[in-house]
Order: C-alpha cells, then structure tokens, then sequence
C-alpha cells in the first residue's frame, strides 16, 4: 500500500479514528487480501483473543480431566453444554456457583485464561490452561481461597489482547463496562488503523491503485514502528488518556508516562517488555534500523522456526559484516541452524505463573528472553549437544 508517512501520522493522530463503526473488520481485508489473511488468522496474534469455541479453548472437557481441585471438598470443573462451555464452583460435590466462558484469551501456545461476560462487565475465571503440562491450572496470581469468579477486567488488558472494544460511559468512575461490539485478536486494524472509510473508498474506486485512508507500517520512523510493538510489548505503562485512543503510527509518550526503564535485565520480565530486553541488547544499540519486525513477521506464524530465525541473525552477523560468532570454528556450518538458544534463551516469566495440581508452588511459563546477549551457561549447553552429536547424537543431544 502506497501511503506518505506523514498523512499517516495525520489520521493517526485525528481522534475520529476511535469507534467501533470506523473498523471494517478482517474478513472484509481478506476480500482484496487474501494471501495475507489466510496466513494472518494462524498467528498467535491473531489468536491472543477468540469467541469461546470447541475450535479455540485448548483444554480438556473429557470426564476425570475437566477439573481442577482446589481442595478435597472444593472444586472448579469445566463443563459443556448446548448453551456454551462453563467453568463450575463445586463445594462437598454440589454446584454452587456455574459463569459461561465467553472470551478465550491466549493463543495457547504458552497458555490461555477465560472471561465471562455479566451483563456490560467483564470478569476473568479462575481455572486457566497451561500448555506445556497438558493440565488445568489455577490462573495468574489467582486466590486459592477463597475461590473467586469476578476478578475484573480492564480496557488496558482488552488493548493488548483485542484490536478494539467499545466502551459504555460508566458514571464515577465505577467499574468499566464494555458492549458487545469487540474486534477480536490483534488484527490487521491494530496495525493499519480502522479501515472501514479505506473499504468504502476502494471499493468504489477500485481501479485506484494508491491506497487511501489506511496506514502502511512498513513506512513508518524507527521510533512509531517500536512505539506501535510497544504498546503491548513495552512493559507495564500506565496510561494518561482512554484505552484504545492510541491509533497505529502515534507517539506512544502521548498516551502513556514515559518509562523508566531500568538497565538490569533481570528486573525485566520476559512476558509483556520484550521491547525493553530487547533495548538494552547491544545488537539494537548498535543497529539504528532495527526494530521487532526486522526479526518479526507480523503477517506469518513463524513460532518455533529456530532455523529461520537464526538466518536472519546471519543477515548481520556475517564475514561480510566482519561480525561472526566465536564459536563458529567450534561449531561449523551447523550454527547457521542456531543462533537463538545460545543468545536468546527461555527464561521463567515472573507474572505468567500457574498453580498446577497438586504443587505448593506456581509454575512459571518459560518464555524466550529478548536480552539478545551472550549467555556461558547456555553456550555451554549448546556445545555439549553439538559433542553428543558428534559422537553419535543428533543435533537436539539426543543419543541416536
């Protein structure tokens, strides 16, 4: 899309691009933009929030695997019917209390906790998923007791998980109510803008090839594509004006108190500031071009892809650019396969933490640093896979 940064800024900016009518909706994209749709909806941000379906909500319903106990005598058990999925408070075997799951928020690649609508409110319920034990937990920093079903929710949690939910004034500053009309998932109007005036212009104009009345990331400033990602990715900001007023291309200091980012990565947590590990790593300090979507693509699933990560790692740190890794002779032409577990490592989030059953401890959700560093410890564990598989392993450490 062909669009001057400055009229992006422009739209950004004129606060007539808040409400709900002015978002067209994903699914009119998709009609000149199907490529990218169709790959788009696989992301985990696209994911991050979902109507509650048997398609979206990971865990099990299954007899004997649909619980969790909070005690002999107390527990919430997951539960379906022909109105909906349900999270159900039992107490000595009796239901006492039963809230309809009506949000799924998380792709469940790490996990995902659920939201019940009461009226024009919100409340997030007690039992989460977590992936990687396959199991029903208790949810972030939830009470075990008593167990709870109305922690509210704010409009900052839905700005980070949802491209846009109206809002209904509530008188003295009550608690926040929220309308039917959400825009699920971070969508391609989180990025581009609401697109609803771009749609009707096009489409009555459709031998126009210079797109109007939408906003194109990809000409953004260094510093608006970092605020963009930051909004989310930036740490706890506290806001100084209405959720969702900030629009893509923004000065994201209008809208939030600046941070005062600490320089200790071990006071960051990996969950939610990716972008102030990712300040302080001397690869961004030392690059004034990059930005998340020089590693990331916004419209791809690329989770997982260590390989194809790794390569763009290689883009920069090359014999062309006079900047290799050390342990390049060591390791040979394997390290091209890479580069992430050595300088980019899982690490425990601090607030992404879930009570499993039977643990007197949460568990915390293991999430890749964006400290892009070297780590000896993890080097070393490197090196001792690639020896295993010198010696009869395969590149993983496992012996063959």
């Amino acid at each position: 899309m062909d669009h001057d940064v400055k009229n992006t800024v422009t739209i950004a900016s004129a606060k007539d691009t808040t409400g709900f009518a002015l978002y067209a909706g994903s699914v009119v994209c998709s009609e000149c933009h199907k490529d990218i749709y169709d790959s788009a909806i696989h992301t985990q941000h696209y994911l991050t929030t979902r109507p509650a379906s048997a398609e979206y909500i990971k865990g099990s319903f299954e007899q004997g695997k649909n619980f969790y106990a909070y005690a002999f005598n107390i527990v919430v058990a997951m539960e379906k019917s022909d109105s909906g999925f349900f999270e159900v408070g039992y107490f000595n075997g009796v239901a006492g209390i039963s809230k309809r799951i009506d949000i799924v928020v998380g792709s469940g690649a790490k996990g995902q906790t659920y939201i019940t609508r009461h009226k024009n409110k919100l409340y997030q319920l007690p039992v989460s998923y977590f992936t990687s034990a396959h199991n029903w937990a208790n949810s972030p920093e939830y009470p075990t007791h008593p167990v709870i079903f109305n922690r509210p929710i704010t409009s900052r949690c839905l700005e980070c998980h949802t491209t846009y939910v109206e809002q209904i004034p509530t008188p003295n500053h009550s608690q926040e109510e929220f309308s039917q009309n959400i825009i699920y998932g971070i969508d391609c109007e989180k990025c581009h803008g609401p697109g609803a005036k771009h749609v009707a212009y096009q489409t009555q104009n459709p031998k126009n090839t210079i797109s109007k009345y939408i906003i194109n990331p990809a000409k953004f400033t260094r510093q608006q594509s970092l605020d963009l990602c930051g909004l989310c990715h930036g740490g706890k900001l506290d806001k100084t004006k209405p959720s969702f007023m900030f629009v893509s291309g923004d000065k994201l200091s209008d809208y939030f108190q600046k941070s005062t980012l600490t320089v200790d990565s071990a006071d960051i947590d990996v969950h939610g500031n990716q972008l102030g590990l990712l300040s302080i790593s001397k690869c961004f300090r030392n690059n004034t071009a990059m930005t998340c979507i020089t590693c990331h693509s916004s419209h791809e699933n690329e989770r997982g892809n260590i390989e194809l990560f790794s390569q763009r790692c290689i883009a920069c740190h090359n014999n062309r650019q006079n900047h290799t890794c050390k342990m390049s002779n060591e390791i040979g032409s394997a390290i091209k396969e890479n580069c992430i577990d050595c300088h980019m490592p899982l690490r425990p989030s601090k607030t992404i933490t879930e009570l499993l059953p039977g643990n007197a401890k949460p568990t915390a959700a293991l999430i890749r640093s964006h400290h892009i560093a070297i780590y000896p410890k993890e080097t070393k564990k490197i090196l001792d896979i690639f020896k295993l598989n010198k010696y009869g392993g395969d590149k993983h450490g496992a012996l063959k």
